[in-house]
C-alpha cells in the first residue's frame, strides 16, 4: 500500500445518536496527520443539531474532504482510491442493514461496499440498544463478509472521570482497528 493510502481513512457519520463519537474521531485523526474523507449523511445532520450546538460547515471543517450523501461519483465510491479502509461511527441499524444487503444506493453505504469487496478494514461503531434477532443476524452477516462490528460500549477499567473520558476510550479502541496510535486510551494494566 502506498504512503498516501496508509495515511488516508473514508469517515462516515450516520443519524443514530452519538455524534461526539465521529467528531472526537475526526479531531483525533487531524491530530494523528491522517487524511480524512467524511459522508455525512443527511440524518446524522439533523442528529447534530440535537446533540451538539455544532453546524455542518464546522464539523466539515475537520475533515481533508468531504462529500455529499448522494455524490456517488465520488473519489471514495471506487476501489482504485485507496485508502485504509472506513470507519463509521456512529452507525445506525439502517446503514448497518444497507451495507449488509449490498444496497448502494447513498454514498455511505457504496464506500462501505468497496471496502469490504477490496478487502479493506471496515468497522461500525454501532449506536442501538436493545437489538432484536434481525439486528444480531445483521450483525452476523457483516462480520462474516469481513466487517468489524464494535458497538459503542463503554469501559470502565480505566475509570472514566467524564463523558469526554468515556468517548477517547471508545474512539481511541476504534483506531486501534487501524493500527492508529492516539494517546487518547488509558490501556490495562499499562502505567
Amino acid at each position: 500500500m502506498s504512503n498516501t493510502a496508509a495515511r488516508r481513512l473514508v469517515v462516515g457519520i450516520t443519524g443514530a445518536s452519538g455524534i461526539a463519537y465521529g467528531i472526537r474521531a475526526l479531531e483525533v485523526l487531524k491530530q494523528a496527520g491522517i487524511e480524512t474523507h467524511l459522508i455525512l449523511s443527511k440524518a446524522a445532520e439533523l442528529t447534530m443539531t440535537y446533540e451538539t450546538d455544532l453546524k455542518s460547515n464546522d464539523l466539515r471543517a475537520l475533515a481533508s474532504v468531504w462529500y455529499a450523501s448522494g455524490d456517488i461519483g465520488a473519489a471514495v465510491s471506487s476501489g482504485s482510491f485507496r485508502t485504509m479502509g472506513m470507519l463509521i461511527v456512529p452507525c445506525s441499524v439502517r446503514t448497518m442493514s444497507e451495507i449488509a444487503t449490498g444496497v448502494t444506493g447513498t454514498l455511505m453505504s457504496r464506500a462501505a461496499d468497496v471496502a469490504l469487496k477490496e478487502r479493506r478494514r471496515l468497522v461500525l461503531g454501532v449506536r442501538e440498544t436493545p437489538l432484536h434477532s434481525g439486528h444480531l443476524r445483521t450483525m452476523l452477516q457483516l462480520s462474516d463478509m469481513g466487517a468489524v462490528v464494535a458497538p459503542l460500549v463503554p469501559a470502565f477499567y480505566s475509570r472514566p472521570q467524564s463523558l469526554d473520558d468515556i468517548v477517547n476510550h471508545t474512539v481511541g479502541r476504534l483506531l486501534d482497528l487501524f493500527d492508529i496510535e492516539t494517546d487518547i486510551v488509558k490501556r490495562w494494566k499499562e502505567a
